[in-house]
């Protein structure tokens, strides 16, 4: 007869408790894996939140002029990017020649259109010191004058001006778009002051854009990305 192995009651729950606890013993290795790839995809996740957020800290603490010049930067991105067709011109600073003005008005700056990072592009021209509108629409426009000069030797402080002017053909009188006005105070002997003037305004065919400033003998035509004017169509 064949032999048939008996096995006692305590060595069956001894195997029992053996398989018991290797079970055990999976399970919590399998729940150890699961928690270190939660953690592991809880890192990845964060890692680009926490950069966006010192982005923004960054840009916070650099000051108004610096969030300006970025948010100036972003919609110049996004216009340059959808305006294939579209009238736009970015034009830079050149040594001016100083003349005196007429009138009442301030003296008008005079630009490099086409050398450089200047530029007119889709009928955009620039004649006579004056960007040409060839399209009515709405128009993103924007200047930046950058005075240098020694300190004013003046017993009261000096204020220095730049205006974006519209000329047209349906009013005599030019119009004043934007302007700003900085005063000169206590400044160093190798001072200098950028003013930045941008909006989005509606122009007609046929408008012409030109920039005025008090201190002409001031403006400083040294480098491209100190003083320049532009404007395309949104």
């Amino acid at each position: 007869m064949p032999h048939i192995a008996e096995i006692s009651l305590e060595e069956a729950v001894h195997m029992t408790n053996q398989e018991s606890g290797m079970g055990v013993r999976e399970d919590l290795k399998k729940i150890r894996c699961a928690v270190v790839f939660c953690l592991l995809s809880v890192l990845v996740l964060a890692l680009p939140t926490a950069y966006l957020l010192v982005g923004n800290l960054r840009a916070h603490k650099s000051g108004p002029a610096q969030v300006r010049k970025c948010h100036f930067l972003v919609i110049l991105r996004k216009a340059l990017v959808s305006s294939a067709g579209k009238p736009r011109a970015h034009l830079t600073v050149k040594k001016q020649d100083i003349s005196p003005p007429t009138g009442n008005q301030l003296p008008v700056l005079q630009w490099e259109h086409e050398r450089g990072l200047a530029f007119t592009k889709n009928n955009m021209n620039y004649t006579n010191k004056s960007l040409m509108i060839p399209k009515a629409g709405d128009y993103y426009i924007y200047s930046q004058v950058t005075f240098r000069g020694p300190t004013p030797n003046h017993s009261k402080p000096v204020s220095i001006t730049q205006t974006i002017t519209k000329v047209t053909d349906s009013y005599p009188e030019p119009t004043q778009l934007l302007t700003a006005t900085k005063t000169l105070c206590e400044m160093g002997n190798n001072w200098f002051q950028p003013i930045y003037l941008g909006a989005v305004l509606f122009m007609e065919e046929g408008d012409r854009l030109m920039v005025n400033v008090s201190e002409i003998q001031w403006v400083d035509y040294t480098k491209e990305d100190k003083t320049f004017f532009g404007a395309f169509l949104l």
